[in-house]
């Protein structure tokens, strides 16, 4: 087999221009760029007929995300066993246990490589899920993994967490950091620009945080440190949250109670086609979360828009940006040290990279070509190897 002929089907979680998760953002980058890397490309998602519109048949949904589960499962699974038989692929990329599961007896012959975007039973517990429901996870997970021929994870970080919490084998776990285009984040608009078409203040700075509103992002955190940054510094500083979730009305009492109303805003879901103009007017950027955080793509994001971006010691976090300045990496989680983090990056404590040096490094680490080619060599690998 040549290096150009490998066939991949990729099995994701969502489709992302119709959910906003992460996981779905990486895999939509990643599946555009894995053809310029020599890997062609079908995949199935839960999701509606205009996948297959939107990406010429080689994405298809196999169902509404909506429906129960029961129902989610037997359509993944027929939509498995479908792509097999028609497109015989070189390796099948599991993206997403779940919709791996259903189709375990099926193509035993053929090489997997599962992504493994974080562990997903302990991000239902963090989130407060039922322990039954988490077992059941748990072992759902391990039955896909069990099958497996590579494992690709985000950051080291994450690879313990699969060798120690599902017994993978070390050998066979490679760390391929999340992708961006960088490209489509590096605008041609200057900082005062972005402010200007956002109706945003000129003379503030702006601390950014795009999140979900769930409990491990750390956003209450950051609410916290806001306060205590304008009661010892009298900061100026203005704080926007992007995204939506469940702890929206609980953190939108928590600035009441700060009397923050005029210094943070939770803006709700910000349009991706936004995103770009929205980091760019940013003074920084910042990354609170307190548990399970594999690589945080906002992170890579924000540096390919040129805004720096402070992060917490969780995960794999510090992985995505100690290589540009360890100063990025926040002294811990809470809303003391990031207070202390973010006076020292406002008020000139600490020398923060320049925009042209963030895309750079985005350019560099990030950019959905380099990582596609990253992702291919461990394809191969899996290929040549040959099945579990």
């Amino acid at each position: 087999m040549t290096e150009s002929a490998i066939k991949s089907l990729q099995i994701g979680m969502h489709w992302f221009p119709e959910r906003a998760g992460g996981l779905d953002r990486m895999y939509y980058s990643l599946v555009r760029a894995l053809p310029g890397a020599g890997v062609a490309v079908r995949g199935m998602v839960a999701g509606s007929a205009r996948v297959a519109l939107d990406t010429g048949g080689a994405i298809r949904g196999f169902g509404s995300a909506a429906q129960a589960l029961p129902l989610r499962l037997m359509a993944a699974r027929k939509a498995f066993a479908n792509a097999v038989n028609s497109e015989r692929p070189d390796v099948i990329s599991s993206h997403f246990a779940l919709y791996t599961w259903p189709g375990l007896d099926v193509a035993r012959d053929i090489a997997r490589v599962s992504h493994f975007q974080g562990p997903w039973a302990d991000e239902s517990g963090v989130e407060g899920a039922a322990t039954f429901g988490q077992r059941v996870k748990h072992w759902l997970e391990c039955s896909v993994y069990a099958r497996s021929t590579r494992f690709i994870v985000l950051s080291e970080a994450f690879g313990q967490i699969l060798i120690s919490r599902y017994g993978v084998p070390a050998e066979r776990v490679r760390v391929v950091p999340g992708c961006v285009d960088v490209a489509r984040f590096d605008i041609e608009m200057s900082c005062a620009r972005a402010r200007q078409r956002l109706q945003l203040p000129h003379d503030r700075p702006i601390v950014l945080a795009v999140r979900r509103l769930v409990r491990r992002m750390g956003l209450e955190d950051l609410i916290d440190a806001m306060a205590q940054l304008k009661a010892r510094h009298g900061s100026g500083a203005m704080l926007l949250i992007a995204g939506r979730g469940r702890l929206a009305e609980e953190l939108q009492a928590r600035i009441s109670a700060n009397a923050l109303e005029n210094d943070v805003k939770l803006l709700g879901f910000v349009p991706d086609e936004r995103l770009p103009e929205l980091y760019r007017a940013a003074t920084i950027s910042v990354v609170p979360t307190v548990a399970l955080e594999g690589f945080g793509l906002i992170t890579a994001e924000s540096l390919a828009a040129g805004t720096p971006v402070l992060v917490t010691p969780v995960g794999g976090l510090p992985e995505a940006v100690a290589g540009l300045s360890p100063d990025l990496v926040l002294p811990g989680t809470g809303a003391e040290a990031i207070a202390e983090g973010l006076a020292s990056a406002l008020h000139g404590g600490m020398r923060l990279p320049d925009a042209r040096a963030c895309r750079d490094y985005a350019l560099a680490n990030f950019d959905n070509s380099v990582i596609a080619r990253r992702v291919a060599e461990v394809y191969r690998e899996a290929v040549k190897e040959g099945p579990i």
